[in-house]
């Protein structure tokens, strides 16, 4: 498209002549895809606050990665509610990283479930189980990012105010 299309579409969106689309958006399988998406970035993020108050005292050095993650995972389920796409990859890997850490602690709070260790608020077989759910629910949170992200939620199709045909600019 040349800057003179641009231009000229540009001016015909300011005078109300055309507004913008994302037919995508509008399919089924697009909405529940993003309501699956929010839903576990929200369900992961319980379980994060819930592990990070029930063992705070016992995670050393990962606090403010717990932190981090929580306030993350909020602004993703948030944008990504509001059809934000671009974030559907940043949501991918910040799971598989979630992912890592969960397979790698989930077993340790296992073996701090004997005597002579100190409790932390909540049991530690209690924390265990809840940071190695999160790995099932990452793997889902990667596997429907990418499918929201392959749904191309961000097309946009310009259309001809009280019409319905797509909007072309002239060549001028």
């Amino acid at each position: 498209m040349t800057l003179a299309a641009v231009i000229v579409c540009w001016l015909a969106m300011a005078q109300g002549e055309v507004r913008i689309e994302h037919p995508n958006r509008d399919r089924p399988e697009s909405r529940a895809t993003r309501a699956v998406v929010v839903a576990l970035l929200l369900i992961s993020d319980v379980l994060l606050v819930i592990v990070t108050v029930g063992g705070w005292e016992k995670i050393q050095g990962a606090k403010s990665v717990q932190l981090a993650y929580i306030v993350v995972y909020a602004l993703l389920a948030f944008h990504i509610a509001r059809w934000r796409r671009g974030l559907l990859p940043v949501a991918a890997a910040f799971a598989i990283i979630l992912l890592i850490f969960a397979a790698i602690s989930g077993p340790e709070w296992f073996t701090r479930d004997r005597e002579g260790f100190a409790n932390p608020p909540l049991d530690e077989g209690i924390i265990g189980l809840l940071t190695l759910i999160l790995i099932p629910l990452q793997l889902l949170l990667i596997a429907f990012a990418a499918r929201g992200f392959l749904q191309k939620w961000s097309v946009e199709v310009e259309r001809r105010s009280g019409g319905s045909q797509p909007y072309v600019a002239q060549p001028g």
